[in-house]
């Protein structure tokens, strides 16, 4: 999430200036919840800290006698504003209290990067909390969620709420635990296998006791406690980077899978089809196809095999077709690269989170894929895990009684919220003027001149003191660019996947005076970047993306970073013409491109024309994405036509 409130409106001499810039700033239909929420400050504001950690019991009972949240919402979003300014020192500016509102309402809330999204969710959290039935709070990945969750604390617990965090590596109990609270910090896919995991116990549970316990709705109350269930319903949710949870990541369902590591069977047969694939010719042997991602065998290449088993011996027992593992065996060569699509560790192949940038662990590729790469890089050969349950996003979202989220980027799929979650986006004005300035793209031949176009404007903004957050798409490309910095003798930091363990403390320096930080879709989200003394007079930070995304609602969250909560800040991108974004659907189109201008080598161009490729080829990976989440809608569709006819739930 955003940092709460950045810089502004923290220093309390400045509050009444701040109080009547914020309320000016607030669109017309919203201004009477503002002045509602306003009448209960004075009296709030006399209230002891004793008296504020009450008021939650005090709220309860009302609602139990009848009182409903709407009429309770003026008073709670007034006691969380003057929670907040006690505890951690910020006060809810009024066009946070309209954010607040929406997501009560259970809208898609587009706020600008920098806004104070975290802030914004306590007030419909500590509401949604009231009737005790649990609110999750949705983020991106574990690092946002713990820091989250331990600096909004305070607040919740100031009004005698109760708040947990669900993250990696916690027990059954401490889920439990964690679920238990009133409000509930976690991952999305955290949240997300929670719910199959406890499909998993329900489905054993119902076949060992029959038909009648099948029936019941053993997800709450105390049975599901004492059967060990970690989640107790899906009241409420608000997910932060809405559209990246609901839309980027939506494509793929979360599958659960019995444990991996035991050694395969079958392991001799995927170190022979490797084998077999180092020694099969491109285009002569298979063809590949970028956009799909998929590998097939020609008959000459088939024919190949066949005279290679001659010379390698005949291939070992396996569990599937020879030429599916050899297909795998070359999709791995060929289409998955070290510090790219995952990494080493610990002697074990851990993927790469496309989106993230973040590893995730104990995930592996399906059918054969994974020990297909494991072959490749000479690691051990573990077992093919087995799926338990699976479930879409669309569908696990779906579930929840209520569900707002939050995004600085959301307008751009608003027609996919309505039609799949039924949710309405809603925009809520900047606090302040927004100052960043958006540069046009400069287009270079090829990334060989796009690294000394990058390295060059790295060197003039370092000159000038400004500090420099530079965006690449990967490790290896990170990697190489801290190379190529330090052949120059410029000093940077690096944060990627390798290096996640130090992300808050190259957070908290990427804004000071020179400094030079390299990141991948680690920094893409949720990560607020302060100036440091002096760097507003220099222009602000300045983002150099290298590479753009296959959505364009990324690359302005990376430019996002800058010109935040009202400080200057600028960003740009640096592209090449064999980038893979473009390579991969106009491959003939880019290469009669860089013939056409090979006049200006070394010089980047900002031609419209250049430019208008790369957005043509990020709305047909848009679309294509859109159609990978339409067929899993179709799909959940089909299933439960299944479960109609035959009474059987193939989701879990």
């Amino acid at each position: 999430m955003e940092n709460a409130q950045g810089r502004a409106g923290a220093t309390m001499g400045t509050e009444a200036d701040e109080r009547a810039g914020s309320r000016a700033r607030v669109p017309r239909r919203y201004r009477r919840v503002v002045r509602r929420v306003a009448e209960h400050e004075a009296r709030l504001r006399a209230l002891s800290h004793d008296e504020l950690r009450g008021l939650a019991r005090v709220w309860r009972a009302r609602f139990r006698s009848g009182a409903s949240l709407e009429a309770l919402l003026p008073e709670v979003f007034a006691a969380v504003r003057e929670c907040a300014r006690r505890t951690i020192g910020l006060r809810h500016f009024d066009v946070q209290i309209v954010g607040g509102w929406l997501l009560h309402r259970g809208r898609v809330v587009e706020m600008q990067t920098g806004e104070g999204k975290t802030l914004v969710a306590t007030l419909p959290a500590a509401l949604n909390a009231i009737p005790s039935k649990g609110v999750h709070v949705v983020t991106v990945n574990d690092y946002l969620a713990s820091r989250d969750r331990d600096w909004m604390a305070p607040v919740y617990e100031g009004l005698g709420f109760t708040v947990g965090c669900i993250r990696t590596g916690l027990s059954q109990e401490q889920r439990r635990a964690a679920y238990a609270c009133d409000i509930t910090y976690g991952t999305n896919k955290e949240f997300g296998f929670d719910f199959l995991r406890d499909q998993v116990r329900r489905r054993a549970v119902a076949r060992g006791m029959g038909d009648v316990l099948r029936r019941w709705d053993i997800e709450h109350g105390d049975l599901a406690r004492s059967l060990g269930y970690a989640q107790r319903g899906h009241a409420y949710a608000i997910v932060d980077e809405v559209d990246s949870v609901l839309i980027d990541e939506a494509r793929v369902p979360l599958i659960l899978s019995d444990a991996a590591g035991q050694p395969s069977p079958f392991a001799a047969a995927y170190r022979w089809a490797d084998e077999v694939a180092r020694r099969m010719r491109p285009l002569d042997d298979f063809t590949f196809a970028l956009k799909e991602q998929k590998v097939e065998l020609t008959q000459t290449g088939r024919q190949r095999v066949r005279d290679l088993i001659g010379l390698l011996g005949a291939a070992p027992p396996a569990d599937r077709p020879v030429h599916v593992l050899i297909e795998q065996a070359i999709r791995a060569h060929r289409l998955f690269t070290r510090d790219r699509e995952y990494l080493l560790q610990d002697d074990k192949v851990v993927i790469v989170d496309e989106f993230t940038g973040r590893v995730l662990p104990d995930r592996n590729w399906q059918l054969g894929l994974h020990q297909a790469i494991q072959a490749k890089e000479g690691l051990p050969i573990t077992d093919e895990t087995h799926t338990l349950a699976t479930v879409t996003y669309q569908r696990y979202f779906r579930l929840y009684k209520k569900l707002a989220g939050m995004t600085g980027t959301a307008t751009d799929a608003r027609r996919e919220f309505r039609r799949v979650y039924g949710l309405r986006v809603a925009r809520v004005p900047t606090n302040r003027p927004l100052r960043r300035i958006v540069m046009p793209d400069v287009v270079f031949r090829s990334r060989h001149e796009r690294l000394r176009g990058v390295l060059a404007r790295i060197q003039e903004l370092h000159a000038q003191g400004r500090p420099v957050l530079v965006g690449t798409r990967s490790v290896d490309k990170s990697e190489e660019l801290s190379r190529a910095l330090e052949r120059l003798g410029i000093a940077h930091s690096v944060l990627n996947a390798k290096k996640h363990a130090e992300e808050a403390a190259i957070v908290a320096q990427a804004g000071q005076r020179g400094q030079v930080t390299i990141c991948t879709n680690m920094a893409g989200r949720g990560t607020d970047i302060v100036l440091g003394p002096g760097v507003a007079e220099l222009g602000g930070l300045h983002v150099l993306g290298t590479e753009r995304h296959d959505a364009s609602r990324i690359d302005r969250q990376l430019g996002g970073r800058a010109g935040r909560q009202g400080d200057p800040g600028s960003y740009q991108f640096m592209v090449a013409l064999d980038d893979d974004l473009v390579r991969r659907r106009y491959r003939r189109l880019t290469l009669w491109l860089r013939r056409l201008t090979r006049r200006r080598r070394g010089r980047g161009s900002r031609s419209p024309l250049l430019r208008w490729l790369f957005s043509l080829a990020q709305a047909r990976v848009e679309h294509d994405h859109l159609m990978a989440r339409v067929a899993l809608m179709d799909r959940d569709k089909w299933l439960d036509d299944v479960h109609d006819l035959f009474g059987v739930s193939p989701h879990a």
